[in-house]
C-alpha cells in the first residue's frame, strides 16, 4: 500500500469542519491533516485524489447491529437457523455496511460465537466487512427478552460474571445485557425489569475488569435506572428515560443509543410484523421521541445505533439513523459526531471515529454536504477502509 493525498477537500474530522483541507494517508493510516495550501513535502509522489467540491467524513459507525439477522418480519422465526446459516448471513450483511459507508459496527447478540468468528475472519482478510466489535451472545434472565432468539439465559450475580467471562473467552470485545422486556419477545412487557441491580453490577464490574464496554438493552425506567447507577456504558433504546435519569446519565457520561430505525421498522409494518410486536413498538414510540428530544435539549451524548437485523431494519442503515436523529431534533453536527467520534469513544476504539494522525484511514466521500442536508449520507461517492477503496 502506497501513499494517498486527498487535496482541497471539505473535511469533517469527527469533531469539526475544516475547509480546503488536505489528508495524507500512508500504509492505511492517516499521517498528516491540515490546510491544503500548507501541505508538507511528503505529499509529493503520493497518489493524488482531488477533493474539491466533495465532503469527507470518517467512516461511519453503527454501534448496535445483529449481523446474523436479515430484518425479516418475524424476528423470532428468523432466529431458528443453524449457526452455519447465521454465519453466511453475517458475511452478506457485513458487506452491506461497507457499501453504506459504515466501517465499524458493534454486534450486540446472536447465536453462539458466530459474530466473534466473523469479526476474526474480517480482521484476517478472509471476507470483506467493517471492523466488528462483537459481543457474542447477549445475556438475559431465564424467560427474559431475547431468550428465544439472540440471548443466553443466566441468573444470579455469580452466574452473570461467569457468562461475561465466557463471552470474552469466545472472542467478544463488548458485552450486552438485557435489563428489561422488549418489543420482539412475546409475553414480556416492554417495561418489565429483568436483572436485579446486583446482577447488573456484577456484569458491569466484570466487563470493566477486562476493559471492554458493556451495553444494556433497557426500555423501562426501573431497568434503565439500575443500569445507569451500576455504571453501564450505554443505554440501548432508552424509551422511558425521564428528566432525572437523563441528568444522571449526563453526569456519569452514559451514552444513549436510541435505535429509532428499529421502532420505525416494526411500527410502520403492521401488515406483516406480528401483532404483539407492532402493539409494543407503537406503545413506546412517543415516549422514545420525548426522551430523545429531552436529551437533545440537555446535551446528552448520543451514539448511532440502528438495531439492524430487526424487522424492516436492514444492515447499512446507519446513514438513515443519522437522518432520523436530525428529524427528532438533533443538530446535524451532533448527529455526525454520534456516528463517528462519539461511537468510537463508546467502543473504546482510539483507532477509528476521526480523521486525525495515527488513526486508521477509514474515510467516506460525499458529493454534497450532509450538514446542509443529512440525506446526502444516503449516497456515498467513495468508501475507504484502511486507505483502500471498498465501495462502490
Amino acid at each position: 500500500m502506497g501513499r494517498l493525498y486527498v487535496a482541497d477537500v471539505t473535511l469533517f474530522d469527527g469533531t469539526r469542519v475544516r475547509r480546503h483541507a488536505g489528508v495524507l494517508v500512508q500504509d492505511g493510516v492517516v499521517r498528516w491533516v491540515g490546510s491544503h495550501v500548507r501541505a508538507p513535502r511528503e505529499v509529493r509522489g503520493a497518489e493524488r485524489l482531488d477533493g474539491a467540491g466533495t465532503f469527507l467524513t470518517p467512516g461511519l459507525a453503527d454501534v448496535h447491529v445483529h449481523l446474523c439477522f436479515d430484518g425479516e418480519p418475524d424476528f423470532v422465526a428468523e432466529a431458528r437457523v443453524s449457526e452455519a446459516t447465521a454465519a453466511i448471513k453475517s458475511v452478506g450483511n457485513a458487506r452491506r455496511h461497507l457499501a453504506a459507508g459504515v466501517t465499524t459496527v458493534r454486534d450486540l447478540g446472536g447465536p453462539g460465537a458466530v459474530a466473534c468468528d466473523v469479526a476474526r475472519a474480517i480482521d484476517d482478510g478472509r471476507v470483506a466487512g467493517p471492523r466488528v466489535v462483537a459481543s457474542g451472545q447477549a445475556l438475559t434472565i431465564s424467560g427474559g427478552h431475547g431468550w428465544n432468539s439472540f440471548a443466553r439465559q443466566v441468573d444470579g450475580p455469580d452466574a452473570v460474571r461467569r457468562a461475561v467471562r465466557e463471552q470474552l473467552r469466545a472472542g467478544a470485545r463488548s458485552i450486552k445485557i438485557v435489563a428489561t422486556g422488549g418489543v420482539l419477545t412475546p409475553g414480556v412487557s416492554v417495561d418489565f425489569t429483568a436483572f436485579t441491580f446486583d446482577e447488573v453490577a456484577a456484569a458491569v464490574d466484570e466487563a470493566h475488569t477486562w476493559n471492554v464496554p458493556i451495553a444494556a438493552h433497557a426500555i423501562g425506567r426501573t431497568g434503565i435506572a439500575n443500569c445507569v447507577r451500576a455504571g453501564i456504558d450505554s443505554i440501548e433504546h432508552g424509551c422511558q428515560i425521564d428528566a432525572g435519569l437523563m441528568r444522571e446519565m449526563k453526569e456519569r457520561g452514559t451514552f444513549h443509543v436510541p435505535t429509532i430505525s428499529a421502532l420505525r421498522g416494526i411500527a410502520d409494518h403492521p401488515e406483516t410484523v406480528p401483532d404483539y410486536a407492532v402493539a409494543k413498538a407503537r406503545q413506546v414510540l412517543e415516549e422514545a421521541e420525548a426522551a430523545f428530544r429531552r436529551g437533545v435539549r440537555e446535551g446528552q451524548r448520543f451514539a448511532c445505533g440502528t438495531d439492524a437485523g430487526t424487522p424492516y431494519n436492514p444492515h447499512g442503515s446507519a446513514p438513515l439513523e443519522v437522518v432520523r436523529m436530525v428529524e427528532w431534533g438533533l443538530p446535524p453536527m451532533r448527529a455526525l459526531q454520534a456516528a463517528t467520534s462519539n461511537a468510537a469513544a463508546l467502543l473504546r476504539r482510539s483507532d477509528v471515529g476521526a480523521i486525525e494522525v495515527g488513526r486508521a484511514a477509514d474515510m467516506v466521500f460525499y458529493s454534497a454536504d450532509p450538514l446542509d442536508d443529512p440525506h446526502a449520507l444516503l449516497e456515498p461517492a467513495l468508501v475507504c477502509k484502511g486507505g483502500d477503496a471498498v465501495a462502490p
